[in-house]
């Protein structure tokens, strides 16, 4: 199936497999990519010497065109990039608006720039400033996100720009594939339904979890960073969610402690990350120690297996799936439901 986007970055369907922290690295993107879809490797955790690593590391294992997840507000943003320019990597994918001046350096260099938006303005800005398409996330999406709607949101977006529009928020099957082209998407993008693939390295007692959750599962707080962040309600949600104020700030001290140890960040570097997220939002300070050691909440559960200790970020969809295909089964399922769907569509006329 042949699109705006499959002529862009050169994968064979319009799919792609979002970059999800401690989640999507070289094996879930290689496997990704392999299958014909766009693999995202999540470098938000990485140091730069990592990131060059899994790189080479997915390059091994694949052919297949593939990108990198970049946090635009990292320090290092610059130099990241230029390791994406140096490794040859075709998508640049990116959680916040990069700046005009590294969307600049990236499509010199002939790298696909494809930032993540939650509202029509922000779309309009990054288009404004040559980014070659946008990844549009509706509320149903895992992680932090929104308020509106994918289908309110999605059409709004195609009309207001003139490239290509990726749809997140709500897909894991075929007919969702269908509806977004309907409504001039060139594509999906899907987290949580390529977190529960066999290929996906998240420990099995954790995709257990995901697969028993139902719809009523899958929650929205701000309790974790002071941000809407969508994600499965754990134990750990429903005790910061009960926590005062300095019971909140001293769990956030502690696995900021924790997070700091294991990235070898700095407490200045973790207070920057948490004050550009705090930027123009009412957070306390123990909201913005936990921003900044989200990712360790994240590995946990996603590296460790501890529900009880970590967040479990998740789309809507995690009430809705209830098996754990291959990535390569995946994409082949939903073509081949996106292809049934036209045919009959088209016969029903």
């Amino acid at each position: 199936m042949e699109t705006a986007l499959t002529r862009l970055t050169g994968v064979r369907h319009p799919v792609v497999q979002t970059g999800m922290g401690w989640v999507a690295g070289p094996r879930l993107v290689s496997a990704t990519a392999n299958a014909g879809a766009l693999g995202i490797l999540a470098s938000a955790t990485m140091t730069l010497d990592q990131l060059r690593a899994a790189v080479r590391e997915v390059r091994s294992r694949t052919d297949a065109p593939f990108g990198v997840n970049l946090r635009a507000d990292a320090a290092d943003a610059g130099d990241r990039v230029r390791i994406l320019i140096e490794e040859g990597v075709r998508v640049a994918s990116f959680a916040l608006a990069p700046s005009r001046e590294l969307i600049g350096e990236l499509k010199e260099a002939g790298v696909v720039v494809m930032p993540t938006v939650g509202a029509r303005r922000h779309a309009e800005k990054v288009a404004g400033w040559g980014a070659d398409a946008v990844l549009v996330q509706g509320t149903e999406g895992g992680g932090h996100t929104g308020e509106v709607a994918t289908t309110v949101l999605l059409p709004q977006v195609v009309d207001a720009v003139d490239i290509p529009v990726v749809a997140a928020g709500g897909f894991f099957d075929g007919r969702g594939l269908v509806a977004a082209l309907a409504y001039g998407a060139a594509g999906v993008a899907m987290g949580t339904r390529f977190l529960l693939t066999s290929d996906s390295t998240v420990p099995e007692a954790v995709k257990a979890r995901y697969l028993a959750a139902t719809v009523r599962d899958v929650t929205v707080t701000r309790a974790v960073d002071g941000l809407p962040h969508r994600m499965l309600r754990t134990e750990l949600v429903e005790a910061l969610e009960r926590s005062g104020r300095v019971r909140g700030a001293l769990q956030a001290v502690r696995r900021a402690a924790g997070y700091r140890k294991l990235s070898g960040t700095s407490w200045r570097r973790m207070l920057q990350d948490g004050l550009a997220l705090r930027h123009g939002k009412d957070l306390t300070w123990s909201q913005v120690l936990l921003a900044a050691n989200t990712p360790m909440l994240l590995k946990a559960s996603m590296v460790d297996g501890r529900t009880d200790l970590g967040v479990m970020a998740s789309g809507q969809v995690a009430g809705v799936i209830d098996d754990l295909p291959s990535c390569a089964e995946l994409v082949e399922r939903i073509m081949e439901e996106a292809e049934d769907t036209l045919r009959r569509l088209t016969a029903s006329r």
